[in-house]
């Protein structure tokens, strides 16, 4: 018996032996793979590749390059074709909709004498950024839009394209978050006015003139209204680094790559047409000189007009009919927060792109006003809006029991359109898969790029002539180097006018204007001056940036982290100049050191602009109305993830 039990453990421990031996066996086998794998990526060589007869999808851009040769600032705008300037005429077509009193009566309209359209405020809230892997689609999108350069190191891959333009692609920073964004020294003359100028003086303390901060909260210039919820009365200058406009450009680029929508519970003939649409206007063909879109203005001339022609033969939105007025179906057409109002009326009148049939649709609108909801629902003194956001939670619990379509996608192919200032912050939880177009569109207060649309912020003074006092004089006669006027709203206005009011007659900045007689009023300064300013008040978003395109002026966007209007489809950098928060003491240097040919070609650029940022009674054409539901629809499309 002790014979025969020595035997078998002497018999287990050899099993046991052999096993030990069997995994380390595996264990330097699989490390051996690795290593294998990192060999082969070291040695295989980079190759070119061309794709003929496809539109461009980036193009080149001056950038500044440092000792070691490193790319430190770059400006890439994805697709920007540039065949030199040419004239394009400004004849815009109607689109075919029904008379909009047969669809939306005059009883469902508010005008700024039902509502103070004025009053607003924020949150501080946090914000989302990308942090995503670098994936085969990157590799994949880049070979089939444009020619490249593949080149593999140790830390990065670099993409290079043809014409100089270079987007470095950090595999250990996930493309920097932003918390770790690039940022710009110094002018960099190099750019000739593309990107964020930026001053680093270091004889002038530019930083600590923003540690004077102001309660926030948009105030009509005529009254107080002092009664924000309290999370927004506490907020300061953000002390990160800013997200400059060259930043946005890589987020924007990298979110056409890591960003995709909730998968769909189930398919639907909606995600076959959308993909099919992707697929046509990735290989959209080559564009020249078209008499409506002036080339140099659009990251790629080309795919936007492929996917707005698809966009007018395909998309079918259906619109809610659940929702109580005033906060659902009732627009708000005139104020600063106009542009939800006309969005909502024009599109409910809209015979082309609104269908009954809700399995026909590819996009869900959902029809309510921001301004209304803060309006009707606010508590005052309650320095809270969990009672607005829980309105918004049912209204999207009743659908998504009525109807199977919130469900199948979470909301993905659901938009809202709406400019109050609390929209973001109103929406982004139980709204959150939702294409949200919103005026405030901060990324600190989480505008998602792939997903959100910059909406534009108009000032409509009045509804039955929208299109009133329209134009500026040209280049030749503008006298005035930079114009601003307005309330002192929020931490960086006063900064402003402390370094600029009343200081140099070639900088025209003023409080609130009261004109006395034979004075030039707010519009024709504007249509008189080379640039106008653009501040932020409480919030990223002014309506001042339409009003320069509305006057023919060239924008000076001083808003850190402001992600403009309309960003997928339009190069900013050739209509507007972007200047860092910090930089005001800096702000007319910066403006002399644009030649003047550049300025023309951006007053060029904001001429043929300004089609895309006016409402007509009726739409037409690449008008406003068209471009934001472009915007959604693009958006919506470029989701789309493509069969593996």
């Amino acid at each position: 018996m002790g014979h025969e039990l020595k035997s078998w453990f002497q018999l287990d421990a050899r099993k046991l032996i052999w096993l030990i031996c069997a995994f380390m066996v595996i264990i330097t086998f699989q490390y051996l793979e690795l290593s294998s794998e990192n060999v082969l990526s070291a040695v295989v060589p980079s190759g070119k590749i061309s794709v003929e007869g496809q539109s461009s999808f980036l193009a080149s851009a001056p950038s500044s390059t440092e000792p070691d040769g490193t790319i430190r600032y770059v400006t890439h705008s994805i697709g920007l074709e540039y065949n030199g300037t040419y004239a394009g005429s400004e004849t815009v077509h109607g689109n075919e909709v029904s008379e909009e009193r047969d669809m939306v009566s005059d009883d469902d309209v508010i005008s700024e004498t039902d509502v103070d359209l004025n009053k607003s405020s924020t949150f501080e809230e946090g914000s989302e950024s990308p942090k995503e892997s670098l994936t085969e689609e990157l590799v994949d999108l880049i070979k089939n839009s444009t020619v490249y350069d593949a080149e593999s190191s140790k830390n990065k891959t670099t993409a290079e394209v043809e014409g100089g333009l270079s987007l470095e692609l950090s595999k250990e920073n996930n493309m920097a978050t932003l918390d770790s964004l690039n940022q710009t020294s110094a002018v960099n003359e190099a750019t000739n006015g593309f990107g964020t100028y930026e001053v680093n003086d270091k004889d002038q303390n530019s930083d600590s003139i923003l540690d004077n901060d102001n309660n926030s909260g948009r105030k009509s210039s005529s009254e107080e209204f002092e009664d924000y919820p309290e999370s927004y009365n506490n907020k300061t200058v953000a002390k990160e680094a800013p997200t400059t406009i060259a930043d946005m450009n890589n987020l924007f680029y990298w979110s056409r790559v890591s960003y995709h929508s909730t998968t769909p519970r189930w398919a639907s003939a909606a995600d076959k047409v959308l993909l099919n649409v992707r697929s046509q206007i990735e290989k959209a063909p080559i564009l020249e000189n078209d008499q409506q879109l002036y080339a140099p203005l659009y990251r790629n001339v080309s795919m936007f007009k492929r996917s707005y022609e698809l966009m007018e033969s395909t998309l079918k939105v259906y619109i809610y009919k659940e929702g109580k007025k005033p906060i659902f179906h009732k627009p708000v057409l005139k104020g600063i927060y106009a542009s939800e109002g006309w969005f909502m009326k024009q599109l409910q009148a809209n015979r082309n792109f609104v269908t009954k049939k809700p399995r026909e649709a590819q996009l869900f609108y959902l029809p309510f006003s921001s301004r209304m909801l803060e309006e009707t629902l606010y508590v005052p003194d309650s320095h809270s809006i969990q009672n607005l956001v829980e309105y918004l939670k049912n209204y999207a619990d009743t659908i998504a029991a009525k109807y199977p379509y919130w469900n199948r996608t979470q909301g993905a192919d659901h938009f809202l359109v709406a400019c109050h200032d609390w929209a973001t912050s109103e929406t982004k939880e139980y709204m959150a898969n939702c294409i949200r177009a919103l005026c405030n569109s901060d990324i600190r207060e989480g505008y998602i790029f792939g997903k959100d649309v910059s909406l534009p912020e108009t000032t409509i003074r009045n509804p039955q002539r929208p299109l009133r006092d329209l134009g500026g004089e040209p280049p030749s006669k503008r006298s005035i180097l930079a114009f601003f006027a307005g309330g002192m709203h929020g931490y960086l206005r006063p900064i402003l006018l402390q370094q600029w009011g009343n200081k140099d007659p070639d900088m025209k900045i003023f409080g609130t204007m009261h004109n006395g007689k034979g004075e030039l009023n707010y519009a024709q300064h504007m249509k008189r001056s080379k640039y106008c300013i653009c501040p932020r008040g409480y919030e990223v978003n002014s309506p001042r940036v339409v009003e320069a395109i509305f006057y023919e002026c060239v924008p000076v966007i001083i808003s850190d982290n402001f992600v403009p209007p309309f960003f997928e489809v339009l190069n900013w950098e050739s209509l507007a100049v972007f200047v860092l928060e910090k930089d005001i003491p800096n702000l007319k240097k910066i403006l002399l050191s644009i030649p003047d040919e550049r300025y023309r070609q951006m007053q060029l650029s904001v001429k043929k602009a300004q089609q895309h940022f006016l409402w007509h009674p009726r739409p037409v054409k690449y008008d406003i109305f068209h471009m934001i539901l472009h915007s959604v629809w693009y958006n919506r499309v470029l989701q789309m993830k493509k069969p593996r």
